[in-house]
């Protein structure tokens, strides 16, 4: 599969710590529906048959229905919704985006409880929101993968959120650590967790996913320090493909996510996983340096 994430516009209705795209809500109305299908239209003639809509908060875009049939009609076979999960709350908007065309829906929690997802979110009733979309998302029944950020503000709670998530029977779910871009790396110093400290509660959590038979990833974490897990490594199974952002158009967003986004130290070479590792974003070892990561022998 070859998939293109279209960040459709950039308004939210949340204010999260870890917002990667930080002050790009103030910059203006999001992509018109024209420009969305240019870049439909612009990856399929490259054989991309899956599309992401993102954003900034997509579901608050006023034509992303007609984008997703936009993208059905293209021949897209996979057209999932990256969101907040917030408007996931009103059953009807769920049956309007399975109608148009939607397969997967890709909502957020970041807490096993109110106080923690939202002290994040600073959004009042946002978890809420977001349990009963999930909710109305598979009794739709549709396929439910979801995104966690990792940050010092929840990282204990992992275990608690990932059997919350398989309690409410989602299908897949991820923990990213946070991308110290935007709003996040304006709040960097208090955010960030070191990765050797949140990685205990990381695997408990992982180990909840994989008893109940879910698949479960991390993102933006070296093999280095998931020994034992490396099949949840997120960057094996993330589709390649291009990324249609405010104004750029980047045809391999896994380039750039590798040359560009993460970084690697020459001692990495020493380790078996070199090849297939990205290693860390580049501004945490900017924050925290490279003790942490040590590499593993061949």
């Amino acid at each position: 599969m070859k998939r293109i994430d279209i960040k459709i516009g950039f308004g939210c209705n949340n204010m999260c710590d870890f917002c990667a795209q930080g002050s790009k809500r103030y910059k203006g109305p999001g992509k018109s529906l024209a420009e969305i299908k240019t870049a439909l239209v612009r990856a399929r003639k490259t054989g991309v048959n899956a599309v992401v809509f993102t954003g900034g908060e997509p579901t608050i875009h006023p034509d992303l229905l007609a984008a997703v049939k936009a993208a059905r009609k293209l021949g897209y076979d996979t057209v999932q919704v990256q969101t907040n999960g917030r408007r996931f709350a009103y059953y009807d908007y769920c049956l309007s985006l399975k109608k148009a065309g939607v397969t997967e829906m890709g909502p957020s929690l970041h807490g096993s409880t109110a106080a923690i997802h939202e002290g994040l979110t600073h959004a009042e009733g946002s978890f809420k929101e977001g349990v009963q979309g999930i909710l109305n998302c598979k009794k739709l029944g549709m396929y439910v993968l979801t995104n966690s950020v990792i940050t010092s503000r929840n990282y204990k709670d992992l275990p608690a959120l990932a059997k919350l998530l398989a309690y409410l029977k989602v299908d897949q779910f991820q923990f990213a650590f946070v991308h110290l871009v935007g709003s996040a790396w304006e709040n960097r110093k208090w955010l960030t967790p070191k990765m050797t400290a949140a990685m205990p509660y990381i695997k408990k959590a992982l180990d909840v996913g994989l008893a109940a038979g879910l698949p479960c990833y991390t993102e933006a974490i070296p093999y280095c320090l998931m020994k034992g897990y490396e099949d949840c490594v997120a960057e094996r199974v993330i589709p390649e493909g291009p990324v249609a952002d405010a104004d750029l158009y980047i045809e391999s967003y896994g380039d750039y996510r590798r040359g560009e986004g993460k970084v690697k130290r020459a001692e990495c070479k020493k380790c078996r996983w070199f090849k297939a590792c990205e290693g860390p974003w580049r501004e945490y070892p900017e924050l925290y340096g490279w003790s942490e990561f040590k590499p593993v022998k061949k």
